[in-house]
């Protein structure tokens, strides 16, 4: 039975880029080694970061003066990076989710935080449009896309002061204007690679600013002078995104994975809202295109397990949502085709036709 996979992290991949990242794993560049040993100091080993490094800055279209990185530890250390390189005095976050939450918590640690806005006590259908930045903050913090409640900004913030944004899930699925921030980071395992490597997207001159003496490892300028070599990098999942970046840029880039985003969610959306069964969680002008959140309405509530049951035994795996919010997850990445999911609509469909 094929699969239709909408795991919401680590999650769908392109399948040639699991197969020719396969294949190295047995035989990494005709060496007769497995990618798995070879030496990350090998000059064939450094040209899949130099190339990987080179795709990054072309499909994101990255200005002169930032640099590229591939660490390890995930976005949740980035929290404590970002406020460690960054926060001098003051920081202010934008509180648009679990992950936004957590991220200021660990910016405490290094200084004082301000919550300009937040919709928690709407449980997080919304993204805040009324709030006042403090001009005296050193940085702005977001969350582009909230992998659990389904909200999300598809445009680039215009901000005062500096700009700094987690973007796990929504990275390489639009164009992004990088030079309107001074670092963005995203965990791989949504749009760009396998788990295992964090993305960070630094702008040189803004660091080495803060009073603070860093350890050498959570200091950028560390990874900067050693373009990501000062410890072993994580091999396997810096190869399997550059296996990604390429499947982008073959594909159309960033515009082309915009454009797939938006039909997406355009066909899946517009069967929740027909579809007398569910209802979308979040606030429609804020509906992410990549996590597509839906519950039950209330006259249907008894029905959630057995349509779970019900996609679950037609291949469609990864649907079900988070428990803070319920209900059901579709996360469209962009690895995800319209096939798959017309196939969750017909599904759907036939659902509702059933009961």
């Amino acid at each position: 039975m094929k699969k239709y996979n909408f795991n919401p992290g680590p999650s769908m991949l392109p399948r040639e880029v699991i197969e020719n990242t396969a294949k190295q794993i047995l035989n990494f560049n005709g060496s007769g080694l497995s990618l798995m040993e070879v030496s990350h100091r090998s000059s064939d080993f450094q040209a899949v970061v130099d190339e990987s490094e080179a795709l990054i800055k072309e499909l994101l279209d990255i200005p002169d003066g930032y640099s590229v990185l591939f660490l390890g530890g995930g976005a949740s250390t980035q929290f404590m990076e970002i406020p460690a390189n960054f926060l001098i005095k003051k920081a202010a976050y934008l509180n648009t989710g679990s992950w936004a939450d957590k991220a200021e918590k660990e910016a405490r640690h290094f200084g004082e935080t301000v919550e300009i806005a937040s919709s928690k006590e709407a449980n997080y259908t919304y993204i805040p449009k009324e709030y006042s930045i403090p001009a005296d903050a050193d940085y702005l913090h977001i969350t582009t896309n909230n992998t659990i409640y389904g909200t999300e900004f598809r445009k680039d913030l215009d901000s005062p002061i500096p700009l700094i944004a987690d973007m796990s899930s929504d990275i390489m699925s639009r164009p992004v204007d990088v030079s309107k921030y001074d670092a963005i980071y995203a965990g791989a395992q949504k749009n760009l690679s396998m788990a295992g490597v964090t993305l960070v997207i630094v702008k040189n001159d803004k660091l080495g600013r803060v009073p603070r003496e860093l350890p050498t490892m959570i200091d950028y300028r560390t990874h900067v002078k050693k373009g990501s070599m000062f410890n072993t990098p994580p091999v396997v999942p810096i190869y399997s995104l550059l296996e990604t970046m390429r499947w982008v840029k073959k594909e159309g880039g960033a515009k082309e994975m915009d454009r797939r985003a938006h039909e997406r969610a355009n066909i899946l959306y517009g069967e929740i809202d027909r579809n007398k069964l569910f209802h979308g969680t979040a606030k429609e002008e804020d509906r992410s295109l990549m996590n597509i959140c839906f519950v039950m309405n209330d006259e249907y509530k008894d029905l959630e397990k057995p349509f779970l049951d019900f996609v679950s035994g037609r291949g469609i795996v990864g649907v079900k949502g988070h428990r803070s919010v319920g209900g059901f997850r579709a996360s469209c990445y962009n690895a995800m085709t319209v096939e798959g999911v017309n196939f969750l609509v017909k599904a759907m469909k036939d659902f509702e036709a059933k009961y």
